[in-house]
């Protein structure tokens, strides 16, 4: 059934499974369910208060106890918050079991017992402590999203609720105990929630996750998740609410050890920053790999070559080598004065000690802080021949000697990464002696500035230095770890920047997100099994999603004309959703493009929802100015669009991992050939091409790419 209050808003999650007691059947249904909404905004309002009520004056042992206290009741308050506009519950579960004589449960209305859970963003319960929502992550909500009516997983019915405004407006029932003989069953309410205009960052996915989807989601901790996913599959928000899950799932341990989200620019990480706290999760860190490595300010560019270089996975054995080179040896023993004795320790002695550090392959600091005691325990070990009784007192006051750290310093000085790398890149000889059978000399030649700079902060640093200068940090000191890492857009990695993503979750696990359709940097990634080694997780699950459900069939199909020539291997996205009208191709006459995108854009915005125009980088500028001067005003990408400003102004090197309803798309040809290679810019036009969700208008001057067909 559906009524005939057809605009559904976002419905999404809440926390524990538990029965909520069926109303009466002789109600109105919609008015019964309304009424239960009500009820169950008035108990999470109880629920907060609660918290709010707490008193901790007399309950900690100190003022560190007490902020620590303190913040996770601030925090706990804030996930309870009660958002007008977001439905506390998206589904309901009917379950209808036989009742046996054991049954000790209560009464039941004849031979069989009705269990009903209502499925939303968090839990909720009522002042008796009985769930009236049930958190979307909790086991007992997992039907919702598997059930179907060749496995119906013991439920009877489910509900889908559709919104306007936070009020339930509209319900859907699917009867899971019907044959499966009539066809697929589709459902209205759920088609209409992923064409809901997009205005605003991106919103979660928990009213229409797809099973498929689901497995990913609920995968465990412990194993590492590769998802690739073409444009539309939803891959980015499995990510996400995949990081809820777990969060729910293996709270105390990802507390203790911390969750991160990767993405590729901050535009991207604005869009998607509003997700996981309207799962009421708020303590998983966001940010981008160059900020992970933010160790010296970035101000220089590599050209192509020199970036794929120093991006190369050969280039941690370069900074290895370079970096052990600065242990010496001995050349002559050493002598620890302690008291009117004199204790002496072979150079071949320390020798074969600073020996068994280099075999271990411990890191430069880590071994560098065990060799002061390796010779203290040597100086010992004379004096307990010589009949003393030294206990472990003694062995660290001889570590601590002044002739001991002199030989420390002498034969394994500290080193600075930067200036490491500082060196590597500013000095042939120096490069040449540790990089010999690793590189060849025409990438010596790349790598090599063409003015060595005179220190760390005179340096222009790219941002792929930055990157080795964080694998030389490692090399010196263990990276810490996280319990786990979302990585996504990873297909545009390097090697070395896969290292560095992967050190920060060498103890935890992953949920790596790409497509390598969209590989658009010169170090694109060829292959998962490639990237995941270089990330440290070879046996790492690879997922492909093939169902789309945000690109419309028409768009998608066009450009997946490009797949022969950027990715031939790949499958092409299924589209579920067919739009007829959605896509437009409109040859301009030359000299009036920008009329021409302006022309467009206005067209777009007569519909509901965003415009995203995506250009050249190289005219931004210029269409900037003519949409200002049209009255049209465009966002940035990352702004948040509103009801008074939905048109956004999108660099086609910034679309990655964006979707507006409307997107215009202007010169193909242009954007294809701004890139260094055209691989590389058919695959920045197939992503252009795939970030529509409701029309899609492409409007060129040129010809268009001849892979277009």
């Amino acid at each position: 059934m559906l009524t005939p209050h057809d605009t559904p808003q976002t419905p999404q999650a809440a926390q524990d499974a538990g029965p909520a007691p069926a109303p009466s059947s002789d109600a109105d249904p919609l008015a019964r369910e309304r009424a239960h909404l009500a009820a169950s905004r008035t108990a999470l309002r109880a629920m907060r208060e609660d918290v709010e009520s707490l008193d901790i004056t007399d309950v900690t042992a100190n003022w560190v106890n007490a902020a620590v206290l303190g913040a996770q009741i601030d925090e706990r308050i804030k996930s309870l918050a009660d958002l007008a506009h977001t439905p506390l519950f998206f589904g309901r579960l009917d379950y209808v079991r036989e009742v046996t004589a054991d049954d000790e449960s209560g009464p039941a209305d004849g031979p069989y017992r009705a269990e009903r859970f209502y499925i939303g963003r968090r839990h909720v319960h009522d002042p008796a402590g009985d769930p009236m929502v049930v958190d979307w992550r909790a086991p007992v909500s997992q039907p919702f999203y598997q059930a179907s009516r060749t496995n119906p997983l013991d439920v009877a019915l489910r509900r889908r609720f559709g919104y306007t405004g936070g009020e339930i407006t509209a319900y859907e029932d699917e009867d899971l105990t019907a044959s499966g003989d009539g066809g697929e069953w589709t459902s209205r309410l759920l088609q209409q929630e992923i064409e809901r205009p997009r205005v605003g960052p991106m919103r979660d996915i928990v009213a229409t996750i797809q099973p498929e989807q689901d497995e990913i989601v609920r995968s465990g901790l412990s194993g590492t998740v590769c998802v690739q996913g073409g444009p539309g599959t939803g891959k980015t928000a499995v990510g996400l609410h995949r990081v809820a899950y777990l969060l729910y799932a293996h709270r105390e341990r990802l507390a203790r050890t911390g969750t991160l989200v990767i993405g590729p620019n901050d535009s991207f990480l604005h869009y998607i920053e509003q997700v996981l706290p309207a799962l009421g999760e708020l303590t998983v860190r966001q940010a981008t790999v160059d900020t992970l490595v933010a160790h010296v300010p970035v101000t220089g560019a590599d050209p192509a070559p020199t970036a794929i270089v120093k991006g190369d996975a050969r280039m941690a054995e370069v900074l290895r080598r370079a970096l052990r080179s600065h242990v010496g040896r001995p050349t002559e023993s050493l002598v620890v004065v302690r008291g009117s004795r004199r204790w002496r320790v072979p150079a071949d002695e320390i020798t074969a000690m600073i020996e068994e550090l280099l075999a271990r392959d411990i890191r430069y600091g880590a071994a560098r802080e065990a060799l002061p005691q390796r010779v203290a325990h040597a100086v010992l070990v004379r004096m307990e021949q010589a009949g003393e009784a030294p206990d472990d007192r003694v062995q660290n006051a001889v570590a601590r000697d002044r002739a001991v750290k002199a030989l420390v310093k002498e034969v394994w000085p500290p080193v600075d990464p930067a200036k490491l790398v500082l060196r590597l890149l500013g000095d042939a000889d120096f490069l040449r002696t540790h990089s010999e059978e690793l590189l060849t000399d025409e990438e010596r030649t790349a790598l090599l500035w063409a003015k060595p700079f005179r220190g760390v902060k005179s340096a222009r640093w790219s941002a792929a230095d930055a990157v080795l200068i964080d694998e030389a940090r490692d090399l010196v000191e263990r990276t810490p770890s996280l319990g786990h890492v979302v990585l996504d857009e990873a297909q545009d990695l390097s090697p070395m920047q896969y290292r560095a993503v992967g050190r920060r979750c060498s103890t935890g696990s992953a949920t790596v997100l790409g497509d390598l359709a969209q590989g658009t940097t010169a170090w694109a990634t060829p292959a998962w099994p490639e990237a995941l080694r270089h990330l440290g997780k070879p046996d790492a699950l690879v997922e492909e999603l093939t169902a789309g459900f945000r690109v419309p069939r028409e768009v998608i199909a066009y450009a997946s004309r490009l797949l022969p020539a950027i990715a031939p291997g790949l499958a092409e996205v299924r589209s579920v959703r067919e739009s007829p009208g959605s896509l437009r191709i409109v040859r301009t006459e030359a000299g009036t493009l920008l009329a021409a995108l302006e022309e467009a854009c206005r067209a777009a915005l007569a519909h509901q929802g965003s415009t995203g125009l995506i250009v050249p980088d190289s005219v931004t500028d210029e269409a900037r100015a003519i949409l200002t001067s049209a009255g049209l005003s465009p966002l940035a990408p990352g702004e948040e669009t509103r009801p008074d400003a939905r048109l956004t102004l999108v660099p086609a090197s910034l679309a990655k991992g964006l979707e507006y309803d409307y997107v215009v798309l202007a010169e193909p040809s242009a954007l294809v050939a701004a890139e260094p290679t055209r691989e590389a810019g058919l695959r920045r036009l197939y992503v252009g091409l795939t970030r529509a969700v409701s029309g899609l208008t492409v409007v060129h001057e040129e010809e268009l790419p001849k892979e277009l067909g």
